[in-house]
């Protein structure tokens, strides 16, 4: 039997209430098939971490999950601590350590999830954002000068390299041919004068060796505009990696809310651990009320299932969160319901043994 080892890193606020309802779910899962079973080892860093101890996670923290298999976030992020202390100092520390430098955000408007846009058809919206994960904006590169005087400066350093570039925009081009559809690369080559030029330069290199692959560019604010009015215009997107935070929030908004994003941030060598998330935030107002929505944490345990090779079970359980969206009567707040997080799972799970035809084996 295949024995994946998850890294379970719970994190803040409604993190470790959602991760606990998708190892549920991979739990049934492999109880189900019968061919494999998931090792899970729970790590508790984050902020509470931090303010106990100084630091987000253990100081060998990299060294403990490069074992792993994946790594599975909850959420970071907590009222006193600064952002970008939990953000650099646990999952941006993860992705580049790992070289996790795929960044995979499904945008898809699931049968019964809400949209807001006027007269939009479910097959409108269908998208896979492929966000560069490793340098970009979120490189860290810069200087703070002068600090607390009148001539105080702050330089951040966008940083480009060509092999960079040109890795993210092969997985993408690579991805599109695979699923037989689009490219469009976004970027801002008209203000960005080096680094988004060369972007644009790199693609149209890339482009040439793939000419099965229908093409396409925008400017990020135009394809803002565009993802509202006209969504069916993008299939597969890459773009860097700022671009590609604020773009798949927006994503996210149009395809159903914060509750429904997931994101999986791959190392396609497998030279180290890949991980995989919901991208909702840690909602420290909601925690420990029973109100958080779990099926973002599902949706990211589907795409391990995927990463593992394992689609058929990845296709299941994104079908059977699609059931419950539209049967719509355990759904939490978020969505217009009243259902606590465990009795979303548990239609999940439910969901889930129906399609295959065993609900005798539900616990």
């Amino acid at each position: 039997m295949k024995v994946h080892k998850i890294a379970v890193i719970p994190g803040d606020g409604v993190g470790p209430e959602v991760i606990r309802e998708g190892v549920r779910v991979l739990e049934k899962a492999a109880e189900l098939d019968g061919s494999f079973r998931f090792e899970f080892t729970w790590f508790p860093w984050g902020c509470e971490y931090y303010l106990k101890n100084g630091r987000m996670m253990d100081e060998d923290g990299i060294s403990q999950l490069e074992k792993f298999d994946a790594i599975y976030l909850g959420a970071v992020g907590y009222p006193g601590v600064p952002d970008h202390i939990s953000l650099w100092d646990l999952l941006l520390v993860i992705r580049k350590s790992f070289d996790q430098y795929v960044n995979l955000r499904p945008i898809v408007l699931l049968k019964g999830a809400p949209c807001p846009l006027k007269d939009v058809k479910r097959e409108d919206i269908d998208m896979i954002f492929v966000r560069e994960n490793s340098e970009g904006e979120y490189a860290g590169s810069g200087s703070w000068l002068y600090r607390g005087k009148p001539n105080e400066v702050v330089i951040q350093d966008g940083v480009f390299s060509r092999a960079g570039c040109e890795r993210i925009m092969r997985y993408a081009f690579e991805l599109a041919r695979e699923k037989k559809k689009s490219l469009t690369s976004i970027s801002k080559g008209n203000a960005l004068n080096y680094s988004m030029v060369f972007w644009d330069q790199i693609f149209k290199e890339v482009s040439a060796e793939y000419p099965d692959v229908e093409t396409h560019s925008y400017l990020v604010d135009a394809a803002s505009m565009l993802m509202v009015k006209e969504p069916w215009r993008f299939e597969i997107v890459v773009t860097s990696n700022l671009f590609g935070d604020i773009l798949t929030d927006l994503g996210a908004a149009i395809a159903g809310g914060m509750g429904l994003a997931a994101g999986a941030n791959l190392n396609p060598e497998r030279k180290y651990p890949s991980m995989f998330e919901p991208i909702h935030g840690s909602a420290p107002d909601i925690a420990g009320q029973g109100k958080a929505n779990p099926l973002a944490a599902i949706w990211s345990a589907s795409q391990m299932m995927d990463f593992f090779g394992h689609e058929d079970w990845g296709k299941k359980i994104l079908s059977s969160i699609e059931a419950v969206l539209e049967e719509g009567k355990s759904l939490t707040p978020d969505l217009g319901g009243t259902a606590t997080t465990e009795e979303t799972t548990g239609k999940v799970i439910e969901m889930l043994c129906s399609n295959i035809k065993c609900m005798g084996k539900l616990e």
